[in-house]
């Protein structure tokens, strides 16, 4: 899974994998078949087949983690200075109204930071960060959804 900030798996999650890619290395060693390495580390096999080809090559080293995949588009300063634009509103920035959109978010960050993120690099930013800044949606008091009748609380 790909995150908006940090271009791929989390500090955490590329440890365990090369943890995994390490166990496996010792596995070859030993001569284990594919099939029966990717069973017990719960991996797929065209993962494991991946693996061997990179080890055979270049050793226990070829498995090593190489770190994130692309550094954060947006420094903290920079994300800061989004939540503040966003914080403000779409009406303040040309919209016809106040909805954000994944799109309109885009684009902001596009017009101001002069960064180009995808759709899907700003649903993950959205889903993870944005929660946050935001603050819950929910009522803090009873209420009806309905325009015509009263409170049911």
């Amino acid at each position: 899974m790909r995150y908006a900030q940090g271009g791929g798996l989390t500090d955490e999650r590329r440890y365990v994998r090369e943890k995994l890619r390490m166990e496996a290395a010792e596995r070859f060693r030993q001569g284990d078949e594919n099939p029966v390495i990717a069973h017990d580390l719960r991996v797929s096999v065209r993962s494991v087949q991946r693996w061997r080809r990179a080890w055979s090559q270049n050793g226990p080293r070829a498995l090593a983690s190489k770190g994130p995949a692309s550094l954060p588009l947006l420094s903290d300063e920079l994300f800061a200075a989004l939540e503040r634009e966003l914080a403000r509103g779409p009406v303040a920035h040309g919209r016809p109204d106040q909805t954000w959109t994944l799109s309109r978010i885009k684009t902001l960050i596009g017009r101001r930071f002069h960064k180009s993120y995808t759709v899907q690099g700003v649903a993950g930013w959205v889903k993870e960060t944005w929660p946050s800044v935001e603050g819950p949606w929910r009522r803090s008091t009873p209420g009806s959804s309905s325009r015509t009748r009263p409170d049911s609380r």
